[in-house]
């Protein structure tokens, strides 16, 4: 890999450390230290992530008129003031404004981040994605940890934690991203190219992948939300919790050799891998559904885990390949604002499916829901194929 991409690796990992202290302990501290119920609590998790919906469109078209660097410096920049003012006022409603401001910041890095992996190493295809993607997760494996341990202290100091990270991200982009060839390509309207209908149904494509996306997502950020204040009414601690997300970090990180080399015979094979990832997505909900110990959550992730990493760096690759040049920030936009609508969405419908109907019902749904993104993912290139058949009659 280009030293390049090891220094957004690295920095992805810094970033998603920061944030992992506080995000899976989010409903939990609305819910127990606030007060508020799991529908309050979804509420205010949707505006958060609509924020980070805005951040992630916002941050795309950045990347293409400005380049990454200056995008990724701004979302620090936003994310810092807020993660600050969340240090020394964390009571409601201000936990809402400073975490809504924290959503929008952070959003605006993440397409950026991804689309300058994609542009560094563009031989390197879904690998480049990939190793972003396991960056993430350790993030996730290590600030899940920590947050656990530090929150059973205080949960002032998960706050601290999460601005001191992201001050050493700001560092580490700020010396180490300006060099880097990123965005700024000269654009035209996806409409003005040569092959203007053949781009149109690229976007097209990619947004039908997004919905299925979406809707994976939605059930995904339950393990966060619901499942999470579901845990604590079965009498398992919230260091238990938070190793469910180490474990979830760890086997990214760690099982990547194994999952690389079953996925060597359909690396072409995008779509299948994506499907394949979904069907493994029920079976982790159908687990979950009959999980009463910690050892039966333990099992659901695992699963669940397996799934994502068949599914989560397949979507960005796709979306990499569909992208006209110069809209390459604005098709990784679109892909991370639907992953970010998804966890819009499903704090706020699982904590009502929870609130008014209990958890058998909520599990039911998700499974309903993931039969749907299988559904969208089986036929999101059908006019590609289409129009490549008409090309090649016409030629």
């Amino acid at each position: 890999m280009p030293r390049t991409l090891w220094l957004l690796i690295i920095g992805m990992a810094v970033n998603v450390t920061g944030s992992s202290f506080l995000w899976p302990l989010n409903t939990i501290y609305i819910h127990d230290h606030l007060g508020k119920s799991l529908s309050v609590a979804g509420i205010v998790l949707m505006v958060n992530a609509a924020a980070s919906v805005i951040g992630n469109l916002f941050g795309g078209s950045l990347f293409d008129k400005i380049g990454g660097y200056k995008a990724i410096l701004l979302g620090i920049g936003i994310t810092i003031v807020s993660l600050l003012g969340l240090t020394f006022w964390h009571g409601w409603p201000e936990y809402i404004i400073f975490l809504t401001l924290a959503g929008f910041g952070s959003g605006i890095v993440f397409p950026s981040m991804y689309a300058m992996a994609g542009s560094v190493w563009k031989e390197g295809g879904r690998r480049a994605f990939n190793a972003i993607y396991v960056a993430q997760n350790l993030g996730v494996a290590v600030g899940a940890a920590l947050g656990g341990f530090v929150a059973s202290y205080s949960f002032q100091l998960i706050f601290i934690a999460n601005a001191l990270m992201y001050f050493i991200f700001l560092l580490i982009a700020v010396f180490g991203y300006r060099g880097i060839n990123n965005g700024t390509a000269k654009q035209t309207s996806i409409l003005q190219e040569n092959g203007a209908v053949r781009n149109r149904t690229k976007l097209y494509a990619l947004l039908i992948l997004s919905a299925g996306y979406l809707l994976c997502w939605v059930g995904y950020v339950q393990w966060q939300t619901t499942i999470a204040a579901y845990t604590q009414e079965l009498n398992i601690s919230l260091n238990q919790y938070s190793i469910l997300w180490t474990l979830n970090g760890a086997l990214i990180v760690l099982g990547q050799p194994v999952i690389n080399r079953l996925v060597r015979p359909f690396e072409s094979k995008l779509k299948l891998q994506i499907i394949a990832g979904m069907v493994i997505f029920i079976i982790s909900y159908a687990v979950a559904a009959g999980a009463e110990q910690f050892t039966g959550f333990v099992a659901g992730m695992v699963i669940l885990t397996i799934g994502e990493m068949l599914v989560w760096p397949a979507v960005p690759t796709i979306a990499d390949t569909l992208a006209p040049r110069g809209r390459e920030g604005f098709y990784q936009g679109i892909v991370n604002s639907t992953a970010t609508g998804g966890r819009m969405i499903g704090p706020l419908m699982g904590g009502i499916l929870a609130d008014l109907f209990g958890m058998p019902m909520l599990f039911t749904v998700l499974i309903g829901i993931m039969f749907a993104a299988i559904f969208t993912a089986a036929i999101y290139d059908r006019k590609l194929k289409e129009a490549s058949s008409m090309t090649a009659r016409v030629s």
